[in-house]
């Protein structure tokens, strides 16, 4: 007999979501968030360098944009399982070389060298990890029918746990320890993610093997015939480019322009994945009474309004409660994201789909490093000025478009 969520077998008890998927999340968003937050504060502390921070930001995504032309269809191809045991691994490799690397190193060109490429090669194998990782999350939700808006706040939950650790983490260790200290935990959360990779049976695998460009193609051509998985990427991806420049200003701000510690600068994310942790637990029951469409708008708002404030701060303490406000809002953001993006895609193309949707939503952030990096430092106040009124404005075009979408309006109320 068949539940309303589906056939018997998919509803997998909690042990096996936590054995199956929550448990390698855990340690892959881990290990991600220390790269991503931790990579720049090192930059930062190895060339005392503004510009260079911005450009290894850049560096860390510009090779992340292009591990989703082929993750994607690596995922689809080989499955979950394979793609994130051996990304883990990598990354586990790289960075350990780094760490007996760097010591041996005097400061200079050779010191530079290497910190741009860690950022690099990181980045790539961040992601495919991370693609894995969400495929497998988004079985999971798809799995779970009507209850897919539960399971994917837990997801969510669980890489805002991880934000909210990771950077404080990252920055503490650089700060006490030392860049090898750092760089071995990332190694630790990398090989235990190797070794609690799910199990899945394989979703959606070719008949023949498909070329990188028609993997982006067939994700390109589901999200056409998805219009309100579109507009929410389009409004997300105008949004990211203000999300990303703080992201990348925020070492240089804090510890040059307010004079505080790497340690600080983690705090910061720390703090504002509080914030947004809050906002995932608050929306998965706000979106059962009052809908997709709602809880995004209200989001979008909040978001929208905390980042054209943070470029008249001066003080630590307000450019704290403002980046938390900011990540809120996007905490609210993404659980619509992510419910919408595992209800609508379907199962044989949902790795190049969501490949194609991730790219779509990361190409601002190497831009948003090359502002930085080109951008004095005093001037940045008015750079993120300019780029959260383009949010506000892209949020307001996505949002008044899918009023009336159906998928936001009836589907998930």
């Amino acid at each position: 007999m068949r539940s309303r969520v589906g056939p018997r077998h998919a509803r997998r008890p909690v042990p096996t979501l936590l054995r199956g998927i929550y448990l390698p999340r855990s340690t892959d968003a881990a290990a991600s968030a220390m790269a991503t937050y931790g990579i720049p504060l090192l930059v930062l502390a190895t060339t005392d360098s503004a510009a260079l921070t911005g450009l290894a930001f850049a560096l860390e995504w510009v090779p992340r944009l292009g591990a989703f032309a082929f993750a994607g269809t690596l995922v689809d191809r080989h499955g979950t399982t394979a793609v994130l045991r051996w990304a883990s691994v990598g990354r586990a490799l790289v960075v350990l070389a780094a760490a007996f690397i760097l010591p041996t190193q005097a400061a200079g060109y050779g010191t530079t060298v290497t910190v741009m490429l860690l950022a690099a090669s990181t980045g790539i194998l961040t992601e495919c990890s991370y693609l894995a990782a969400e495929t497998a999350g988004g079985i999971a939700g798809r799995e779970a029918g009507e209850r897919a808006h539960r399971v994917q706040p837990v997801l969510l939950g669980i890489d805002q746990v991880a934000t909210l650790g990771g950077p404080a983490l990252a920055g503490l260790l650089l700060q006490q320890a030392d860049a090898a200290g750092m760089l071995f935990v990332i190694a630790v959360f990398s090989l235990l993610t190797s070794l609690l990779a799910p199990r899945q049976r394989h979703q959606g695998k070719p008949s023949v093997p498909q070329p990188v460009l028609t993997g982006l193609h067939t994700g390109w051509s589901t999200l056409r015939e998805l219009p309100a998985l579109g507009w929410l990427v389009a409004g997300l991806t105008i949004s990211n480019l203000t999300v990303g420049l703080l992201q990348a200003a925020t070492p240089v701000i804090v510890v040059k322009q307010l004079g505080h510690s790497p340690a600080d600068v983690g705090f910061i994310w720390s703090a504002a994945a509080v914030a947004s942790l809050l906002a995932v637990v608050l929306c998965r029951r706000a979106i059962e009474r009052f809908g997709l469409w709602t809880i995004g708008a209200v989001s979008a708002t909040i978001a929208a309004l905390a980042c054209m404030a943070v470029s008249f701060t001066d003080t630590y303490g307000t450019y704290l409660a403002l980046i938390a406000v900011l990540m809120a809002g996007e905490g609210g953001l993404t659980v619509v994201l992510r419910t919408l993006r595992s209800r609508l895609i379907p199962a044989p193309v949902f790795g190049a789909t969501l490949a194609l949707t991730i790219l779509l939503l990361l190409l601002p952030f190497p831009l948003a490093g090359v502002l930085v990096a080109a951008v004095p430092p005093a001037q940045l106040g008015h750079v993120i000025t300019l780029c959260a009124a383009l949010q506000a404005l892209g949020l307001f075009a996505a949002f008044a478009r899918l009023r009336t979408a159906p998928a936001l309006r009836t589907s998930f109320a």
